[in-house]
């Protein structure tokens, strides 16, 4: 046990993350930069919806934003950041301790295999979609449908 937390200390989050990615998925899935942005663009409006913003306050921002140039990726990242450690605080979340939580849910034998089975089957039928179980990759899912592991 303390050797598991010294590996912890001595390993960011993001280097927690990559191990598990890798175990999980291998190299080319989890360096998908493609794959990557569709994912965490999911999470986000999956986090944004559970925090009550309806999907016309989504899609009016997605314009917005693509409306606009491009930003730089290191900025960018780092206002993700703040944006996310200030809302979690709006919301009285913490983020760091949701994050391990997390890590430590999908980090299991069980759980690996079961994200592995669904993405597999996802990506059989619809390869570098936007959306998971969709050819089109912009079909609307089911209202109410239940989520599922999708990383």
């Amino acid at each position: 046990m303390v050797k598991d937390s010294v590996e912890q200390m001595e390993n960011t989050y993001q280097d927690r993350v990559a191990a598990w990615m890798m175990t999980c998925f291998g190299a080319d899935i989890t360096n998908s930069l493609q794959e990557r942005c569709l994912r965490f663009f999911e999470e986000a409006g999956e986090l944004c919806q559970a925090l009550g913003m309806t999907e016309q306050q989504a899609r009016d921002l997605v314009a917005y934003t693509w409306g606009r140039d491009k930003g730089e990726p290191v900025q960018e990242v780092g206002g993700v950041m703040v944006t996310l450690a200030a809302m979690c605080h709006a919301a009285g979340l913490d983020m760091a301790a949701a994050g391990e939580t997390e890590l430590a849910r999908i980090n299991t034998p069980e759980t690996i295999d079961e994200i592995r089975r669904k993405h597999h089957a996802k990506t059989l039928r619809t390869p570098h979609s936007a959306l998971p179980g969709h050819p089109d990759g912009f079909s609307q899912p089911t209202r109410g449908q239940r989520k599922t592991d999708r990383r």
